[in-house]
């Protein structure tokens, strides 16, 4: 256990750590809150392409569920055809029910780390692992604009963040058709789907309440770019240019 607790302070936890703190050394006004929006940013960059490809998934299987409502309906009083009908169907449309959850759980033990970092502080013991490289700050200043302390708990920017993550589950949330007889599993897919679009939010403000300000910083930013994400890759491609030529 020792061993993978040092491989993650080693391999996440550090260089996380050193990348934040050198942001800060050089960033003009050595904020710190816009050296952890500067990071978080960094981070979704690098995981654009894992992040792209769950977003497609999700994609995809919104745009499948009026088959698997209908799926639903018809085989309302056989499970048992239903599970063999529904997996038959994600087959011929060569989706993977599955296949949104891996990037998500790649980047779960970066999501660790950054909380890490932001859980420890910045006390002495944390600042001993600076690289060489790295300039150990005379003073740190954990403000946002000298005015939000990050290092404190804030209720308003855990609201914040509960409002970004809502959004962020409305645009991934399978629309359900209207104006049809619906089975009772279709109704019960709908009712948790519902359920999860208030229920993620309240979760956030609830983790977030208690914790410092600057995960919750970070869970805004975090969500605002996941959501400009989303947005240019699920809008409707301009098909008007293709058919003039």
């Amino acid at each position: 256990m020792e061993f993978l607790v040092n491989t993650f302070n080693l391999i996440l936890y550090q260089p996380l750590f050193n990348a934040l703190i050198l942001l800060y050394e050089y960033f003009p006004g050595r904020d710190f809150g816009l050296a952890v929006i500067v990071l978080t940013i960094l981070i979704k960059a690098v995981l654009y392409p894992l992040g792209a490809q769950a977003i497609r998934a999700q994609k995809n299987l919104a745009q499948l569920q009026p088959k698997v409502e209908a799926l639903q309906k018809k085989y309302k009083n056989d499970k048992e055809k239903l599970v063999k009908e529904t997996l038959e169907l994600y087959k011929r449309e060569k989706i993977n029910p599955f296949s949104g959850f891996l990037p998500l759980l790649v980047q779960l033990p970066i999501l660790i780390a950054i909380y890490q970092v932001f859980w420890r502080g910045f006390g002495a013991e944390q600042m001993a692992l600076l690289y060489g490289f790295v300039p150990r700050p005379e003073r740190f200043d954990t403000t946002f604009f000298g005015a939000l302390d990050l290092a404190s708990p804030n209720f308003f920017l855990a609201v914040f963040a509960g409002i970004t993550q809502f959004f962020q589950t409305k645009m991934i949330t399978p629309q359900t058709g209207s104006g049809q007889a619906l089975s009772k599993g279709t109704d019960f897919s709908k009712m948790m789907q519902k359920q999860i679009l208030y229920f993620l939010p309240a979760l956030t403000v609830l983790i977030l309440w208690k914790l410092p300000s600057a995960i919750g910083l970070y869970w805004v930013v975090t969500s605002l770019f996941t959501i400009f994400q989303q947005y240019l890759i699920s809008k409707p491609r301009d098909t008007t240019s293709s058919q003039l030529s």
